[in-house]
């Protein structure tokens, strides 16, 4: 099992990312995935999943409205649409299969003018 993240960078307050995880061993539409975010000095902390029949997705209450989480399942891949990004957002993001507590190595974002 491995997860890759990617899409980080930095971004302008009000500003879009999208971040990318692409599995491999194993796939995506069997299993419940999550994004989470460590900021420095914080502990992780869940940003949003989706059921492994995406039937259901939940967010933190501080991304509500502004991110959606999504799979592309032909692209073995669970992405994090992050829309009008604010400086608190910084953090490095974080992909996780739910089931056995898989982690990817993490992405950084930065929200800063």
């Amino acid at each position: 099992v491995q997860l890759v993240e990617s899409g980080g960078g930095l971004v302008q307050p009000g500003g879009s990312l999208r971040l990318s995880c692409a599995a491999s061993g194993f796939t995506v539409s069997r299993y419940s995935m999550s994004w989470y975010r460590q900021a420095p000095g914080k502990e992780r902390q869940l940003v949003a999943e989706i059921t492994w029949d995406g039937g259901r997705t939940n967010y933190a209450d501080s991304v509500k409205g502004r991110f959606t989480i999504s799979r592309d399942n032909a692209r073995n891949t669970v992405n994090l649409q992050m829309n009008s990004l604010k400086p608190e957002d910084t953090a490095v993001y974080y992909c996780k299969r739910n089931s056995g507590g898989y982690w990817g190595q993490g992405t950084q974002v930065t929200v800063s003018s």
